[in-house]
């Protein structure tokens, strides 16, 4: 690559080498995309959902594929804030940038979680306030501005790193959520998570109907437009950066979002077919810009937003 090109984006004091990063719950922990390709050469990837506690998630069926996209009802199967310290937390050490995501029922799990992140200087969090695939916390707290706002102020009390706070698109008016997170101390916002949606299979046998029903968050090409929309939404609300989520496959796709407003972006659904897409579209960018004399990202935003 050539070297004098800048392709930095600052979110709120942290730096990430280039505008690409993967999506919380579609990437694991890291190690799970290394063979692909070098995982250390995108701007940072974005764990799993950590809890206080480990997680076996819903022991229904978890994914259903849609016509543009698929509804996953996980429900935050993960390790545990303590086998994530030990185990996952080194190896995301040796070179790598990268974000927690962090989730709780409760506010007070969520600052027990933020206090263990600054406690083992973890640079960057990512609060989900907005997977819909839970019982209890995440969206109920991502949905009211003021439930928002005491959770992200708690948590920034005893958390002093890059705080990104995850936002839910199923609100009716996502600014006021927008600034109620910002107001609380939110160095970035992150949006959008996917959307409530429902699959159906039917299959006719012997006279009758069988049905299987799958209830969760749509995610994929399918929810770009609506990303887009509230993605420029949010950055004309807030003064602190945006990084766009949904239904990201190609650089046009990245540079749609960074015209709408984001500062970077996070590559989700396309990672499960796609397990090299993040490292593809570095170097696309790259090379684009390259090609066209643009020296930097902000440059580079500056033309789309002409």
């Amino acid at each position: 690559m050539v070297e004098d090109l800048d392709m930095s984006v600052d979110l709120g004091g942290f730096i990430i080498k280039n505008p690409i990063m993967t999506a919380s719950g579609t990437y694991g922990y890291s190690l799970e995309y290394g063979r692909f390709f070098d995982v250390k050469k995108i701007g940072a990837i974005v764990t799993k959902a950590i809890t206080l506690e480990p997680r076996e998630g819903n022991s229904w069926r978890r994914l259903f594929e849609t016509d543009s996209g698929m509804i996953n009802s996980i429900g935050l199967e993960n390790v545990g804030i303590e086998k994530f310290i030990s185990e996952k937390l080194p190896i995301l050490n040796n070179g790598m940038n990268y974000v927690v995501n962090i989730a709780g029922s409760s506010v007070e799990e969520y600052v027990r979680l933020g206090e263990i992140c600054e406690e083992n200087k973890i640079k960057a969090v990512e609060l989900n306030v907005s997977c819909p695939n839970v019982k209890c916390g995440c969206l109920e707290f991502g949905t009211d501005e003021k439930s928002l706002h005491n959770l992200v102020s708690r948590v920034r009390d005893v958390y002093k790193g890059c705080l990104i706070v995850k936002l839910t698109p199923n609100v009716a008016e996502i600014e006021k959520i927008a600034l109620a997170a910002q107001d609380a101390g939110a160095n970035c916002l992150s949006a959008i998570n996917t959307l409530k949606g429902m699959g159906i299979k039917l299959r006719w046998d012997k006279g009758k109907f069988h049905k299987e029903t799958v209830s969760g968050g749509l995610s994929g090409r399918a929810i770009k437009p609506v990303a887009l929309s509230m993605v420029s939404r949010i950055a004309k609300s807030v003064d602190i950066p945006v990084i766009g989520i949904g239904g990201i496959y190609t650089m046009e796709d990245v540079f749609e979002f960074l015209c709408a407003g984001a500062a970077a972006v996070q590559i989700g659904t396309a990672n499960f077919t796609h397990p090299d897409i993040a490292g593809i579209l570095v170097d696309e960018i790259h090379d684009f810009m390259y090609e066209n004399g643009i020296r930097s990202i902000k440059q580079l935003c500056d033309l789309l937003r002409e």
